[in-house]
Parts: C-alpha cells; structure tokens; sequence
C-alpha cells in the first residue's frame, strides 16, 4: 500500500500539468469562467495546488521509506491517502470533460477521504516521530482546501445545470456558506484547531472575498462580506482551540 501512495500522489501533478495544457479539454479555469458564481476564488488562489501536491509527494515518500512511518495509526490512514489522492487526480479530466455530475462524487469523496487522515492523525499525531511535518501537515492542507473546493464545484454545478436561480443566486449560496462554514467548524473543532487545515480554508475565503468584491454578478458585495466572515469566525475559532489549556490525560 505505501507505495500505491507514493504513485498516486505523484499521479496528481502530472495529471494536473496535462490538465493545465489542455490534453482533457478546456483548462479548469476556463470552465469555471464559462459558469460564474458567487462562491468562486479569485483564480491566484488556486496556486496552493502546487503546495498541497509537492507537499502531498514529501508526505508519500516519507511514509514509503521512513522506517518510523510503519507505526499506527500511519498504517490506518494508507487506504484513505491513497483513495483521496486517486480521486483527486481523477476529477481533473473529468471535471475538464465537463463530466459535472460524475466530478461533483468525485471531489466530495476525496475530501471525506482526506478529512478521515486529518482526523486520524490529529487524534494522534504525536505517537509517530515526525508525522506532524511530513504526514499530519500535508494531509490537513489538503483536506482544508478541499473543504472549500468542494462547495465551489458544487455551486458550478448548479449553475451549470440551471438546477436553481442563475439570476439570483444570492439566497442559494448564502445556504452553501452556511453549509461550508459547519464544516469548516466542525473538523476544526474536532481537531482542537488544525492550523493547515484553517490556513488552506483561509487562503480559499480571502480568494472569494477579492473575487466576490470585483464581480459583477447580482448579490457579489454580499458573497464577499459572508466570505469575510466565516474567514474571521474560523480564525478566531482556531486561535481559541489552540490557546486555550488543553485537558490533561487521565492516569487512572
């Protein structure tokens, strides 16, 4: 298994690199401009790919050849990184097919894949020397992009299929804000503030603001203010869960 994670996680930049040179279709970019919404990023944002898949390799070559890297719960969190990273690389040509509806599946199983290994990890991050850095980091970077990524494909979709108002979509989107701010909060809070996984999902909201605050669609000024704060209430969020005392284990 470890080196199925390996090759998979250097799967993610060349399929990334074909995608990018048009080998599936038009580039992801060029979609998302083909069907605006009110939850997209500005499109500089989307550079921390190359963060998340270098770190993503580091991660995968670790786990491959560390000898601490066998260790539980490492072992556990194999499977998951391997499907993520799968499904990862596989949404790029299909959502450049403009498969919506297969792509939609595909990013929401790779964040529930990557978000198990923030979990995990979090959970016991110190009982692995060095898995903070090269296992618990890149995985919640991951997972924390993700967790953004995914509402912007699903707000894509929508528009794409004219499921609801193009016109308005102020009041839909508000409902994917609320949604992604659950989330965000959820697995924050469950992993006493996770500060790659908060940095990715920062990064993404701060994108949407700028994106949102020089759009043109109906209802943008609104997006970018709700962006702005579920940024804030995140960060606030995180710096509470990681200054607070934390409980001390029972000896019993």
């Amino acid at each position: 298994m470890r080196w199925l994670v390996l090759l998979l996680s250097l799967a993610m930049p060349v399929v990334s690199w074909l995608s990018q040179q048009g080998m599936f279709g038009p580039t992801n970019g060029a979609i998302s401009d083909r069907y605006p919404t009110l939850i997209v990023a500005a499109g500089y944002a989307f550079a921390i790919w190359g963060l998340i898949f270098l770190w993503d390799v580091a991660f995968s070559a670790w786990q491959a050849f560390s000898r601490r890297a066998v260790a539980t719960p490492l072992a556990g969190i194999r499977p998951w990184a391997a499907a993520g990273f799968a499904l990862t690389a596989v949404w790029m040509p299909v959502f450049s097919l403009k498969l919506f509806w297969l792509a939609l599946p595909i990013i929401w199983g790779a964040l529930a894949c990557l978000l198990v290994c923030a979990l995990t990890l979090s959970a016991a991050r110190t009982e692995t020397p060095g898995s903070t850095v090269w296992a618990w980091a890149p995985l919640s970077l991951h997972a924390g992009w993700l967790s953004m990524a995914a509402f912007l494909n699903t707000a894509q979709v929508i528009v794409a299929y004219r499921l609801l108002p193009t016109g308005a979509m102020l009041p839909w989107t508000l409902v994917l804000f609320v949604a992604a701010a659950a989330l965000l909060l959820w697995a924050n809070h469950r992993m006493r503030g996770n500060l790659p996984f908060a940095a990715a999902a920062l990064w993404a909201l701060a994108a949407v603001y700028v994106k949102q605050s020089d759009w043109t669609l109906r209802g943008s000024d609104t997006a970018a203010m709700v962006a702005i704060v579920v940024a804030i209430v995140l960060a606030a969020q995180t710096a509470w869960l990681r200054l607070r005392p934390q409980p001390r284990a029972s000896l019993g």
